[in-house]
Formats: structure tokens, sequence, C-alpha cells
């Protein structure tokens, strides 16, 4: 799976740039899972190295640059990605959508943010249902996005669903469409972030373990193994690097 070495200046600027010319494009946040997932499935991975832009949102993967001999790659959190986007949006005036989670979270979302970052222009939500939308659905759905005039799309419906919709809307929808997963719970205030500490020690996993024990639990419990042996077979040249 591809991961690019980048920063969050460098992310931002390049993101506001696609919005601001109107163009289709979608991002991904890359932690263990992505990863995980990518290696485990052929179709998977290509949604992923056809982004037009992977950060390391984790940090073992800024690690693993890090020995493959990018010095410089730095973490891009998406929950903080959000925050850099929405704060560059303010500024800009441009207008952002946020797409998944529940009605709820939803609200909390925009008004956190819009009292966050004054002047932020929220032109469409949506809390899609937890099903297949049909294809009237979804063609309404593109619709609705292009006529709110929306550049900068968060979309939040987690791993692996989240990429595979930005993938299959790519060109559909004229707006940056930005894949950030738990950031909406944790920005609406609806579940806990851990700590920074927790997180520059690549810790953040441990926390939500914690936290959601039942549902984290059988992810972390096979992934976290499995990812650690697909570095070391990568390390050993048993695997391609991408």
């Amino acid at each position: 799976m591809r991961v690019d070495r980048t920063s969050y200046p460098e992310a931002v600027e390049q993101i506001l740039g696609w919005a601001q010319r109107g163009e289709s494009r979608y991002v991904c946040c890359a932690a263990v899972n992505n990863a995980v997932l990518a290696s485990e499935s052929p179709e998977y991975r290509r949604v992923m190295n056809e982004a037009d832009l992977v950060t390391p949102d984790g940090m073992p993967l800024v690690w693993w640059l890090r020995l493959c001999g990018e010095r410089r790659a730095a973490r891009v959190y998406g929950p903080d990605l959000s925050l850099h986007l929405l704060a560059a949006a303010a500024q800009e005036r441009l207008p952002v959508g946020f797409y998944g989670s529940d009605c709820g979270t939803l609200e909390r979302l925009a008004a956190s943010a819009t009292a966050r970052f004054p002047g932020l222009w929220i032109a469409y939500t949506y809390a899609p249902p937890f099903r297949d939308l049909t294809p009237e659905e979804d063609a309404l759905v593109c619709e609705q996005i292009r006529s709110s005039g929306t550049r900068l799309l968060f979309v939040g419906l987690g791993a692996p669903k989240q990429e595979r919709w930005m993938a299959a809307h790519r060109s559909r929808i004229p707006a940056v469409m930005i894949g950030v997963g738990a950031a909406f719970d944790f920005l609406a205030g609806t579940k806990p972030q851990a700590p920074r500490w927790m997180q520059r020690a690549g810790l953040e996993w441990l926390f939500r373990l914690v936290t959601e024990p039942r549902r984290l639990g059988p992810r972390y419990l096979r992934q976290n193994p499995k990812f650690l042996a697909l570095l070391a077979l990568e390390g050993l040249g048993l695997r391609p690097r991408a």
C-alpha cells in the first residue's frame, strides 16, 4: 500500500488548491488497519493506491517510512488534518460538507466546528442509512452535494467503507473528499480522544481498545500482530515495498 511523505502545511496547501479549482479528488488517512486490509484485498489496495493523497495517519506507518529512508516523514492525523482544513476553509470562505455518522453527531459536529471557526460555511451534511444506498438514492446524494457547492467533503464512514465510497464517487462529485474515520466523533465530543503523549508514543490503539473493547478488540488483536509480521517480511526483502 502506498503512503505519501507529507506534512500538515503541504497536505493543506495541496488539498486547498484542488478544492479551489473544483477538482474531484480523494484523500485517505492511512493507519495500520488500512495497511492490513490492503494486504488482504487487491481491490482495496487498488483503491488506496489510486487515491490522490495517502497520509500517514498512524505512528507505526511514520516510523516505517523513516526506517525506509524518509527521514522527514511526519504524522498527518485525520482529526488534526480536519481542523487544519476547516480553519483554512473558514479563512478562504470555501463551502464544506460532512458525510457519515448519525444525525446527532453531525449536529454536534457542525455546532462545534462553527463555534471554533467563525465564518465557516457548512453547505452540506448527511447521515446515510446503515445500508448501501440504492442507485436512485446515490444519484440524489451526488446531485445534492453538487448543488450545495461543497468543495471540501469530509467523509466519516470508517475503513474500508469510506475509501471505497470516495473512489466510487471520484469524478461524480466536484469536491475533494477526505476520509477521516473517527474524526467526526472526536471533534463532536461524542467519543474521547487519546492524550497527546499516547498519540506520539504510537499507543492510541491501546487507548481506543480500552474505551471500546468489544468493537475494537477483535480488530487490534488480529491486525497488530499481522502488521508486524508483514513489516518483518518486507524488511527481510521477502515482500515488495510500495
